[in-house]
């Protein structure tokens, strides 16, 4: 692979040396640098990819991308971003073909129901014959292989290698928890989310080692709205408004108010012989009765979620049911 092809969707300066090299792998980890590499320069928390500079060159890296001056040899191509974690995220996509582009892609956020949404949205899309990856908080789900996980929301180059796996094992889909933090390290950039959903936001994350404050908490959830070509929305979050400022895609809303698109109506929870149950009316763009074997409130609102997107998806009504009948969550 020539490296012009990897960079071409940055906004790049080359500081030094030739984009018309042939390269072999793309890396972010020094210890992973092998004869031809490009290594991305990330500026971690703890450590920072620039202070290796010499050491992978000498390892056998070609090409550095960076965005602080590195002192190498001359026949080293230096690429100099504003953004090393955005550079990884696009070169990335390149790397790996773009595989977004070969998969329905659905982006859920929010403080809670993040996971229990992706597993409900992929249970019912296997259900109704759509081979569906999952990326999330427990584990990342590739066909018949499950992988634990480390992150809510991979590092952008796993989050490639990811879907480019599931192209390569017969995926239509992938459903994916993307969390605030991912947004706003680049770790889901490089590419645009067929759907993005927003559960609801509370201040659970605010602090030194996440965001500074509940605005920012905030806006880095809204970054899914500007990368996404439709968003499912909870309208009954008293922050979606917030979240939903700027954004670029079409909205559609769910929620348990007859104001939202999709809403839940005649809500029935009932607890006999020892099995729960949450029964209602789905209402608005789309009618039904929905039974889930699962308690409570947030039940529905998960549900509704799952239901929104497939309406997009040609997902049959009995189908539907069935799979929201059966749904587990780990």
């Amino acid at each position: 692979m020539k490296l012009l092809e990897l960079i071409k969707d940055l906004d790049f300066e080359c500081v030094q040396g030739s984009t018309d090299i042939d390269i072999t792998t793309l890396v972010y980890d020094s210890r992973k640098v092998e004869d031809g590499s490009v290594f991305v320069c990330i500026s971690g928390a703890v450590r920072d990819g620039h202070d290796f500079a010499k050491d992978v060159v000498k390892a056998g890296a070609k090409a550095l991308i960076v965005e602080k001056n590195v002192d190498v040899p001359d026949d080293v191509t230096v690429i100099k971003v504003v953004d090393t974690r955005l550079g990884l995220a696009v070169s990335s996509a390149a790397y790996f073909g773009n595989p977004a582009n070969e998969l329905t892609t659905i982006g859920i956020t929010g403080t809670k129901g993040k996971t229990t949404s992706t597993y409900m949205v992929r249970s019912i899309l296997e259900h109704s014959g759509y081979k569906t990856g999952l990326i999330g908080t427990i584990e990342t789900i590739i066909g018949e292989e499950k992988i634990p996980s480390a992150n809510t929301t991979p590092e952008s180059y796993v989050v490639q290698e990811s879907f480019r796996k599931m192209v390569d094992a017969g995926c239509k889909c992938v459903v994916m928890e993307v969390s605030s933090q991912g947004l706003m390290l680049h770790r889901v950039s490089g590419f645009v989310f067929d759907y993005g959903i927003f559960t609801n936001l509370e201040p659970d994350h605010i602090g030194p080692n996440e965001h500074s404050s509940f605005e920012e908490y905030a806006a880095c959830k809204g970054k899914l709205f500007r990368q996404c070509r439709t968003g499912i929305v909870n309208m009954d979050s008293e922050h979606a408004g917030l979240v939903l400022e700027g954004h670029t895609c079409s909205i559609e809303t769910y929620g348990l108010k007859n104001t939202a698109d999709l809403y839940a109506d005649n809500i029935i929870y009932e607890h006999k012989n020892g099995h729960i149950t949450t029964s209602y009316d789905v209402k608005g763009s789309k009618n039904m009765h929905v039974k889930l074997r699962l308690p409570g409130e947030f039940s529905v609102y998960n549900s509704l979620c799952a239901i929104a997107v497939t309406e997009h998806l040609d997902v049959d009504d009995g189908l539907l049911e069935k799979a929201l009948y059966n749904v587990k969550v780990p």
